[in-house]
């Protein structure tokens, strides 16, 4: 199982990569393993404000839909294009090209909750 440590972790199997103000957020390998085949990302949240914990879109997979949580307080600023034709690459590239969004992180957002690599290895076994 890949679990970059540089990377922050959720309990609900989503990464972060936090870049000075900017978050980077997609769903982990484990994640898209327990998925199967990615064949549809949709958010619809760009520009939108949201608090952590919220939804800010959901994965459907051949044969489930799964919301998608943002980790930390922010405003979504990007979303990958790129998912639009192919969203498979969350299955073969989650913490590369399958990234999901950018979000511009708001002052003071609780950092508190995201795991390190090492635990977030200790929640999926």
């Amino acid at each position: 199982m890949n679990t970059p440590s540089e990377l922050k972790y959720t309990k609900d199997h989503e990464w972060v990569k936090i870049e000075g103000n900017v978050a980077t957020i997609g769903v982990t390998d484990f994640a898209q393993g327990e998925l199967g085949d990615i064949v549809y990302v949709d958010v619809d949240t760009v520009d939108d404000d949201l608090e952590g914990g919220a939804v800010f879109g959901s994965v459907e997979a051949v044969k489930t839909v799964s919301d998608l949580f943002l980790p930390i307080a922010g405003k979504v600023i990007q979303f990958n294009s790129d998912l639009e034709d192919q969203p498979e690459l969350l299955n073969t590239d989650p913490y590369g090209n399958g990234w999901i969004i950018k979000v511009e992180v708001a002052d003071g957002a609780d950092h508190s909750e995201l795991l390190s690599a090492e635990e977030y290895q200790a929640i999926i076994g």
